[in-house]
């Protein structure tokens, strides 16, 4: 897998339906443990909650691992819907957990569905979605003449920039897309006129956002 979607960032977002509120939590996580991690403490920070219901899609040591809890309501009125906003957007490595604090009137089964579902779908919302790519960290080393151009070369592609060090030249860091970095590489290279030389890490995981 060399691209996935997943959230950009931890997020939240509530509505009250029927007197019931529903709290939607979404996150960024890497692994199993770190999803449950997250669930937890959403628990322990809405102990007074009726229910607490989570869903949950992780690549863990290259194994897809996804989990969803109705956590004491109806089966399939709440982990469900949850786990269907994630599959339908394609991520993963993202954990959701939305709380429901009882308002006195029942929902139904399918009242129930639309409104768990809703929830995770405004914590997503709230979150952004992003881009995980295979990618590459660059160093170059150039003329200070030649740094404005290579900048601006990059503005509209997909390259991520890093603080540059000044000194007698200047040394830049990029992180590339894996796929890419030859092609970007050899952008540095026409610009240079091959005055240029290059030192690459090792592969990473980096998020683009959409």
């Amino acid at each position: 897998m060399d691209s996935f979607i997943t959230l950009q960032k931890p997020g939240s977002d509530e509505f009250i339906e029927k007197k019931s509120r529903f709290i939607g939590y979404a996150s960024p996580v890497s692994t199993d443990s770190e999803a449950l991690s997250f669930i937890n403490n959403i628990k322990s920070k809405n102990r007074d909650a009726r229910h607490n219901i989570y869903a949950y899609i992780v690549c863990d040591n290259g194994n897809l691992i996804s989990r969803y809890s109705d956590d004491g309501e109806p089966q399939g009125t709440g982990g469900i819907p949850v786990l269907d906003v994630l599959k339908k957007q394609n991520i993963i490595n993202a954990v959701i957990v939305v709380t429901r604090y009882f308002g006195g009137i029942l929902l139904g089964a399918s009242g129930l569905s639309r409104a768990y579902g809703k929830a995770a779908s405004l914590a997503v919302s709230a979150c952004g979605i992003a881009e995980m790519t295979e990618s590459i960290e660059v160093e170059i080393k150039v003329d200070y003449t030649f740094y404005g151009k290579i900048q601006r070369a990059f503005e509209n592609l997909k390259v991520i920039p890093l603080p540059p060090e000044f000194s007698c030249d200047v040394v830049a860091k990029y992180i590339f897309p894996y796929s890419e970095a030859d092609k970007l590489c050899d952008i540095i290279v026409d610009i240079t006129n091959g005055q240029v030389t290059f030192k690459k890490g090792e592969k990473i995981f980096a998020l683009y956002e959409q």
